[in-house]
């Protein structure tokens, strides 16, 4: 589970109570773990690792902002005790979506490196290979109390998933599970992350012709991926290169529009957000859509959706045929290519798309509608 990193961090070369001390003062002047971890320049499973607690003194601990527990890397007997635990929060983020669902973990299953946890609100797609060390973190909030979170963080201490403890959360079955899976002795080792992305193939050296034939043949959604591999194409540029065909560009502000229509007409839709380690996916309506400052938010019971509208540098009208029919999917990238999140309309395989769903999704590609829609959906609400 650890790795020697090939070159040294500053949370390396820098005494721990010192980094715990200049996390500590970011915190409390308001910065979020993340924010305050970014502005010293380490990832936030460096500065989580720094407060473990078999690496202070019994003095640290008592004056440290948190406690850390580093677990074992069992992750599917964790996914599996967390049902005992009772309802929490599953958070799972990208630089410019947080998706956060409040439930219980049921039915968590893995097959190799894959994980699922399918209860009825949170619905849960783990890509193993990316998860390197999980944490139980406690928060000393002096207002609060002790705010309890796992954490699960890849091999560069970015956060891929935290489940986070709620009022109904029963806090002795929590304990009860990080004992049996705790490594007090263990001491996280993070390597720096890649200064950038593999560049796409020319266009002149993909199959073009041979994509889109495999793309109409498709009688299943999940064929998708297998298809960028073979093809050795990225998501976006299958997505240009299929333009007109498969795909159409929409408006960035379409995911707005999105919303507060989907909000107006209690459509039911499919919220998909996520990293390289956990995709995090919202099945039904959505009804509080607001904006605040550059964030457009959901801000339901059980569901909040939080997306930062100016990093997104692409927006897709996405079709694929499968078995049930045409699916329609609304994706938005950033300006590196990374995918932020995707949006279905609700549905279950053996049936088709709601009419509803696809109607609204092909309006978006239409700038004046969207814009119209956007306004007329505010003046409803």
């Amino acid at each position: 589970m650890q790795t020697t990193p090939t070159t040294p961090n500053p949370s390396m070369t820098t005494p721990d109570h010192l980094l715990r001390a200049s996390f500590a003062a970011g915190r409390a002047q308001g910065l979020r773990a993340r924010e305050a971890a970014a502005r010293l320049n380490v990832s936030e499973g460096e500065v989580m690792a720094a407060h473990a607690v078999g690496q202070m003194n019994p003095q640290e601990e008592a004056a440290s902002l948190y406690s850390v527990t580093v677990l074992d890397g069992d992750w599917l007997a964790l996914l599996h005790g967390l049902e005992g635990v009772g309802p929490v929060m599953a958070l799972t983020r990208n630089e410019a979506v947080v998706h956060e669902k409040t439930g219980v973990y049921r039915h968590a299953s893995a097959h190799g490196l894959v994980g699922m946890v399918l209860g009825p609100e949170i619905d849960l797609r783990l890509f193993f290979s990316h998860w390197h060390v999980g944490m139980h973190v406690v928060e000393h909030d002096p207002e609060r109390g002790d705010l309890h979170s796992l954490q699960f963080f890849d091999a560069h201490g970015q956060a891929l998933h935290k489940i986070h403890a709620r009022p109904h959360t029963d806090l002795q079955a929590l304990e009860t599970l990080v004992q049996q899976h705790a490594r007090p002795e263990a001491r996280p080792v993070f390597m720096p992350a890649a200064l950038s992305q593999p560049a796409d193939l020319p266009d002149v050296q993909i199959d073009v012709a041979g994509l889109g034939q495999a793309w109409s043949a498709m009688r299943d959604t999940h064929e998708f991926y297998d298809l960028l591999k073979r093809f050795k194409v990225s998501r976006t540029q299958s997505l240009r290169l299929m333009e007109g065909v498969h795909t159409r560009r929409t408006p960035l502000m379409a995911v707005e529009w999105l919303l507060h229509s989907a909000a107006l007409h209690a459509l039911p839709i499919m919220v998909f957000a996520g990293n390289a380690g956990c995709l995090q996916i919202h099945t039904g309506p959505v009804e509080h859509v607001e904006r605040m400052g550059p964030w457009l938010n959901v801000m339901d019971v059980g569901f909040n959706l939080h997306v930062r509208t100016e990093a997104i540098a692409e927006s897709w009208l996405v079709s694929k045929p499968t078995a049930d029919g045409e699916v329609t999917s609304i994706e938005l990238f950033d300006a590196q290519g990374g995918l932020l999140a995707m949006f279905f309309g609700e549905r279950k395989p053996g049936k088709p798309e709601l009419p509803a769903w696809r109607m609204l999704a092909q309006g978006l590609t239409s700038p004046e509608r969207a814009q119209a829609a956007v306004a007329d959906s505010k003046v409803a609400a």
